[in-house]
């Protein structure tokens, strides 16, 4: 398994960039991807996540209504759109994976004990 992030970038606030991340070995089955940022100075957070299966969705009180996460399966690839950034958006985002069902524990989801696998991540700046 290997995650592979891009899509960072710097842009100004207000802005939107797409972040994608793939899985470049072979195909296998996830029970659910997120993104987490990590500003400097701070602990690493939850962004975003989706069940693979439902394809449920669930977001930080901090970015609901301006980022979406969504999944393409055939690609084994999961996106995160993010409009209207804010300059407190600046962070290394990493994707993650959960191959082994850790977060079936519902408590797991929104933390990186929830996931097994994780990409190298990708830096997004926001300029005030």
């Amino acid at each position: 398994v290997q995650l592979q992030a891009s899509g960072g970038g710097l842009v100004q606030a207000g802005d939107s960039l797409t972040l994608s991340c793939t899985n470049s070995r072979r195909a296998f089955a996830h029970y659910a991807m997120a993104w987490f940022r990590e500003a400097p100075g701070k602990e690493r957070e939850f962004v975003a996540g989706i069940r693979w299966t439902s394809g449920s969705t669930y977001y930080a009180d901090s970015v609901k209504g301006r980022f979406t996460i969504s999944k393409d399966n055939a690609k084994n690839a999961v996106y995160l759109q993010m409009n209207s950034l804010k300059p407190e958006d600046t962070a290394v985002y990493y994707c993650a994976a959960d191959l082994s069902r850790l977060t079936d524990d519902s408590g797991n989801f929104y933390f990186q004990s929830g996931y097994d696998f994780w990409g190298q991540g990708t830096q997004v700046t926001v300029s005030s």
